[in-house]
């Protein structure tokens, strides 16, 4: 509703900050409210409070461009429109099956003051979780809108800590997450996760990142942050726009504690529906691979006598695969491309022809017969313009041999994307160097979606750009990379720290699936490398770190080595019908409760860090009347990921039924894993 804010304005009269109108739009549930104004210099502001304190205060919405003044000052509420939303929708496959989506919706539009005037209308949606705005562009009179930068603020009210990795760094999202106060942030990725001192848990990311940079978070002062976008390819514009268009959603999820961060689909609902259909093709399973040799050590990409993706090799292990229920075998280094320097380069690949010793068709053929699929793999080495040259000849030919997933990747530095300033039917007229999370970069995942959609292929990309809710509208992006994965635990001794994982759970995790790699049964790398994990650890992965494609991802001989642990894996699914945080706290610890989408069957588990405890999990969710028997794989007693007692697993069974408490002992660096299956 309207209020007036004449008494505030005589108040405050002379005061540039003062407000003389301001509209409001609440939470269905009333308990978050958003105010939005322009103040007496007419910068558009928003404010956000929770239950009457300030959650986010002043803070402004403008941009500077290339080629005009910029809309920041000087502008005036023209008008404003409202709506509701309550409803539910049905994911293809995900963490839970259905999502409800009640919000209600502000659009504010703007107009300046002065003869030629601009218009933006500013779109709010409150939900009970969260608050969502994106800035709308009208169609203008000048051919191209060229965005120099965006100055969207983020006004943190209250003190409290952040969980962060710097943005802008050469390692891309593939960094260890700090954990300061708020006023010690630099520049950072999103999400980035707070906790302020009453508790409060809010989350900082964008959602429907759709031809436009990814937004990073500059802290200018205090705790005020600011939007900074992702360097363009090449020139000050940082995005450049032609006619109509939206800004991403900046999104805000708040909750009381850190189960309400993670329980959130506030990104998914600010995206648009499902785009593909029927997409059924896709299945959401597990697999395996001739990946974790390349990242030890052990073989090698390129040709040679230790070349990893050989015929042989590739049969043995899509023979593993069939007798012990997998449904895909990853294989990488099978291409022309890899001899030599292929990092930041890429310049030498073919996506369509295979190394001497890799019987692509031939293979393909023989992973249908024995019901297993083999997964494929296009390294770019960052250079996107050898790639999108290539890109329809090579997802048609995976189409056709019935390879229906494929793994991508961008290994290059960040801002070392090779791209070129013609389009990809034309002559390349000059190279350009973009980032991984600028706009060129933004436009080509999703080229390469569309067109691996057209062949029912899915899409999984490592060295991506962050995910932003994106696979509601494209079901066939499944899963990315995004973060520092299970490959840094092969080159030196605890590379990711036993806190790692139950910090991504509360930050990279918030914004959607990820193809962390785990299953590394011998917890080791290359030449020994110690894990900071316990092989109970490994098997909580499958329940801390969603994807519906989940990779076992240790050698196969290892995988057999460890039978109990395997039997886990079979049996874990890929795709849920609920799932719930149990317990945990932010970079401390996560225990999950999750329904399997197609049997009775539930799953509970997750990871620690290096603090052993005990953890008390009730059985609230089990359906009354039933007894389930639990399977319980855990830590051993004197399990540590500091020493060779990081092998050290127990296992146990018992009767469970719903309002039990199941307690489970995390070592330090440890997890566990229960499978609960109802009696007939």
């Amino acid at each position: 509703m309207r209020r007036a804010g004449l008494l505030a304005a005589l108040l405050c009269a002379g005061s540039p900050q003062a407000a003389a109108w301001a509209a409001t739009v609440a939470s269905p549930d009333g308990r978050i409210v958003v105010t939005v104004d322009a103040d007496n210099e007419g910068i558009p502001f928003y404010e956000v409070s929770l239950v009457g304190k300030p959650l986010i205060a002043r803070s402004q919405i403008a941009f500077n461009f290339t080629d005009e003044d910029p809309l920041r000052r000087g502008l005036k509420v023209e008008g404003e429109k409202r709506a509701q939303t309550d409803t539910r929708w049905e994911q293809p496959w995900g963490e839970r099956q259905w999502v409800a989506d009640k919000h209600n919706e502000l659009a504010i539009t703007f107009v300046e003051n002065r003869a030629d005037p601009r218009r933006v209308t500013v779109r709010f949606r409150v939900f009970d979780d969260g608050v969502g705005f994106r800035t709308e562009f009208p169609q203008r009179a000048k051919p191209e809108t060229r965005i120099a930068e965006e100055l969207t603020e983020f006004t943190i009210a209250a003190p409290g800590t952040a969980w962060w990795i710097q943005a802008g760094d050469w390692n891309r999202y593939e960094q260890i997450y700090q954990q300061t106060p708020i006023d010690a942030v630099s520049m950072a990725h999103t999400p980035m996760t707070i906790r302020t001192a009453d508790g409060t848990h809010l989350s900082f990311h964008e959602a429907a990142l759709v031809d436009y940079s990814g937004m990073w978070l500059q802290r200018l002062t205090g705790q005020k942050f600011r939007a900074h976008l992702s360097p363009g390819a090449g020139g000050a514009a940082r995005v450049v726009r032609k006619g109509a268009f939206d800004t991403p959603w900046r999104t805000i999820r708040i909750a009381p504690d850190a189960a309400g961060l993670v329980e959130n689909d506030l990104e998914l609902n600010l995206n648009e529906p499902n785009k593909l259909g029927d997409v059924s093709w896709f299945k959401p399973a597990k697999y395996i691979g001739i990946w974790w040799g390349m990242i030890s050590g052990k073989w090698s990409w390129a040709q040679g006598p230790q070349h990893g993706a050989t015929t042989a090799r590739t049969k043995e292990y899509i023979d593993f695969a069939a007798k012990h229920g997998f449904r895909g075998v990853l294989v990488e280094g099978w291409n022309y491309g890899w001899d030599g320097n292929w990092f930041g380069n890429g310049r030498d690949y073919s996506f369509t022809k295979p190394y001497p010793d890799w019987d692509l068709e031939g293979l393909a053929a023989y992973a249908k017969r024995k019901g297993v699929r083999l997964i494929g793999h296009h390294e770019t080495g960052g250079n996107i313009e050898v790639y999108e040259r290539q890109l329809a000849d090579a997802m048609k030919l995976y189409g056709d041999l019935g390879i229906d997933v494929v793994k991508t990747g961008y290994v290059a530095d960040a801002g070392g994307i090779i791209s070129c300033n013609a389009d990809i039917a034309q002559p390349c007229a000059g190279q350009v160097m973009a980032w991984h999370d600028g706009q060129r970069q933004v436009q080509h995942h999703l080229r390469v979606v569309e067109e691996a959609a057209k062949n029912k292929v899915a899409v999984n990309p490592h060295e991506p750009v962050k995910d932003t809710g994106l696979r509601r509208t494209y079901p066939n992006w499944v899963a990315r990379e995004g973060a520092r994965g299970m490959e840094y635990n092969a080159w030196s001794p605890f590379s990711n720290g036993p806190d790692h994982e139950p910090t991504l759970v509360y930050t990279r995790m918030l914004s959607g699936p990820m193809d962390y790699t785990p299953g590394v049964l011998s917890v080791t790398g290359g030449n020994g490398v110690p894990m900071a994990s316990t092989v109970a650890k490994q098997l909580g992965l499958y329940l801390a770190i969603y994807s519906p494609i989940q990779m076992a991802a240790d050698f196969i001989e290892s995988l057999a080595a460890h039978p109990r642990e395997l039997e886990f894996i079979k049996a874990v699914p890929a795709d849920w019908a609920e799932s719930r945080l149990v317990a945990g706290e932010v970079g401390d610890f996560a225990i999950f409760a999750r329904k399997d989408r197609n049997s009775p069957d539930w799953y509970v588990g997750g990871v620690n860090d290096a603090t052993a405890r005990t953890v008390e999990v009730k059985l609230d969710f089990l359906d009354p009347g039933k007894s389930y028997r639990a399977t319980i794989w855990k830590d051993g007693e004197g399990a540590t990921y500091e020493t060779d007692a990081r092998h050290r697993i127990a296992y146990d069974t018992r009767t469970v039924r719903k309002g039990d408490t199941l307690t489970l002992w995390l070592a330090p660096g440890g997890g566990a894993a229960v499978r609960l299956q109802p009696g007939k």
